[in-house]
Parts: structure tokens; sequence; C-alpha cells
């Protein structure tokens, strides 16, 4: 069996891989993409087929990037996420930007469209337009990213708020707030997470998870890296997804093996002792 095929359900009866590849940062250097392009292919290969994108990224350069990537590849075994600006979320500018974002990536329909963040339009106004647009069948669904509890509970306030089918957000080790209850929230009424940034990409944080005495000895034990475990640690959530960016071949296929990774309950209580959980609300991170 493939680990990589493990597939979430979604409220509206579909399914989405739990594990997936990110493109921030990806796209738009031509030094680079022939060998960004080979790891996405290459994770699609192993199951990743769940990919992340957004029209943020580069200013389409990623969506550009991806399109070339899937071209060759059975559309329907894909699962394509792109996301819109907040100030592009209204009537005025979503659909264009939603057509955009198809013609870069050089196919006819979303699986899954996300608001980037909160903005100033109005919450209804955009859940209006993304109805439609799953009408018109341009997406098969909607969501939300970095939206926290509070911002969950107004969506849920206005009409159709609750077709929203996933929220997007940072979630690793280190980064473990959204577990005091946005996460609960979620699984209460039945929106998976995605969590990007799952390997903490960057930053001072990500030094102190890679050298962490417990992490290293147990990854040591089974063999595989600290960056696997990390993974691991997110993919073992009940409803979440993970989206790690690869922009090597090699990356990619240490990523789809992190969905093999079995540890003790011992060695995960241990890990979680290392980096606890917030026992109160914090705000949510972004990176």
């Amino acid at each position: 069996m493939n680990e990589g095929r493990i597939r979430l359900r979604l409220k509206d009866g579909g399914e989405m891989p739990a594990l997936g590849q990110g493109t921030w940062h990806m796209g738009g250097h031509k030094n680079r993409e022939e060998r960004e392009i080979e790891s996405i292919r290459l994770g699609v290969s192993l199951g990743m087929t769940l990919l992340d994108t957004a029209e943020m990224y580069g200013e389409g350069a990623s969506e550009r990037m991806l399109g070339r990537a899937i071209a060759p590849l059975q559309r329907k075994e894909l699962f394509l996420v792109s996301k819109v600006y907040p100030w592009n979320a209204g009537k005025e500018h979503i659909f264009e930007s939603c057509e955009n974002s198809l013609r870069r990536l050089k196919t006819d329909y979303l699986d899954l469209y996300l608001l980037h963040w909160p903005g100033s339009v109005p919450l209804a106004e955009t859940v209006d337009c993304m109805e439609r647009l799953v009408r018109e069948g341009k997406i098969l669904r909607w969501g939300v990213s970095n939206f926290d509890t509070n911002d969950m509970e107004r969506l849920w306030a206005v009409p159709n708020g609750d077709r929203c089918a996933v929220d997007q957000v940072l979630y690793h080790l280190g980064s473990r707030g959204v577990e005091y209850d946005l996460l609960p929230w979620l699984r209460q009424h039945e929106v998976a997470m995605m969590a990007y940034c799952p390997v903490a990409q960057g930053g001072t944080l990500r030094g102190r998870l890679l050298t962490d005495r417990t992490l290293n000895d147990i990854a040591a034990a089974h063999g595989v890296s600290v960056i696997q475990l990390l993974l691991a640690f997110v993919l073992r959530q009940e409803g979440v997804a993970a989206i790690p960016k690869a922009g090597t071949p090699q990356h990619t296929r240490e990523n789809a093996e992190a969905a093999q990774i079995r540890l003790t309950e011992k060695e995960w209580k241990e890990i979680e002792a290392a980096f606890p959980a917030p026992a109160h609300k914090t705000p949510l991170d972004v990176q």
C-alpha cells in the first residue's frame, strides 16, 4: 500500500489526499524550474496528488510552473488547489481571478478554491461568489486560509458559510496553537484542516527543531530524518492534510516516505512533551 494515497473525507462526500505538495516560492526561476517540475511529477507518481498554489505565489509564476508540470498527467487523478487574494474575493474581481488561475494552470476547474486570508470584502459576498463558481463548474468546492476560530464563527454566520470545506493554516510541531480551539472546532464542523509549512520551513524555530536531542534520537532510531519526523507528526493528526514543499526529487521522495513512519505511543508522547501544545489560546501563527 502506498501511504501517500491516504485520503481525507470531505463534508460534501468528496475526498482529499492527506499528503500533498506546496509550491510557495516555486516557479519563475529558469535555473530551478525544470527540477521543480520533475519533483512535482515524481510526487504525483508517489501518491502526492494534492497540489497547492495561489495567485499570490510569484504573481502567478507558481501556477504557471504547476500548469507545465501537470500538462502530461491525468487531470482526474489530481486535486488542484489555488487561492484568491482577499481584495480580489468580491464580485468585481473573483471571477477574473479564478479564470486567470485556471488559464495559468491549463485546466478548466479547481478541486478547491481558497480565500487566502481574511480581508475587507464582506464574507457574505465572497461566499456568494464561491457558490456561483461551484454552480458554473469552475470549482468543485471552496474554503479559506489563515482563518482562526473567531473568523470561522463569522463565516458560519453568513448564508452558506457552512459549506466551507477546508481551512488552510500554518501548523507544525513547533506551532501547535491550533490544537487548543481551532482544530477541535474544525473537526466538530466537519471542516478539514490543511497544514502549510508542516516542517517549519525557515526561521529560527526550524533550527531549534532540527537540533533537538529528543527528535534526533527518535529519528535516528527509525532511520529517518528529523524533517520526516516533523511531517509524520502532522500526518498523524485526525482530519489534517499536509502540503510540504520540495524543490528537488530527493526531498519529494523523503516527504512521501514520511507517511510510512510508525512510532510507538511512548515515542510520540516524548516528542509532544518536548514541544507541548499551549494550554491557552494563542494568536494564529502565520509565516
